[in-house]
């Protein structure tokens, strides 16, 4: 099962690193919707990278895996990210071209119809 969420990054937080070679670095986004909330993501092991030149303010859809593990009778629950991609919010787009268009025949000439 694939999840998804979108919305906009409003915090990265450093990596973690701990001495099995273990690593995570966690990020929290504000979704995009009528009550928004933050919600905090993990990226482990060599998905950390994924946020590499993610920025905060940056709009993204997450695809995640839910985690749970029960420690010494609580239980966790873990969203673990493994996809993340940018969204363009349109600002930045440019109109396509118009296509060049050159009349074919004169100008003068009677429609055949």
């Amino acid at each position: 099962m694939e999840l998804k969420i979108n919305g906009r990054v409003k915090l990265i937080m450093d990596l973690q690193s701990w001495d099995s070679g273990f690593t995570k670095r966690e990020f929290v986004i504000t979704t995009n919707e009528q009550y928004p909330q933050d919600v905090k993501l993990e990226c482990i092991k060599d998905k950390t990278n994924l946020l590499e030149g993610l920025a905060e303010g940056d709009e993204v859809e997450v695809s995640f895996n839910i985690r749970g593990n029960e420690y010494n009778g609580r239980y966790y629950v873990n969203l673990q990210a493994w996809k993340l991609q940018k969204q363009d919010d349109g600002m930045n787009q440019e109109a396509p071209p118009a296509p060049d268009f050159e009349p074919v025949g004169d100008d003068d000439d009677d429609l055949p119809f």
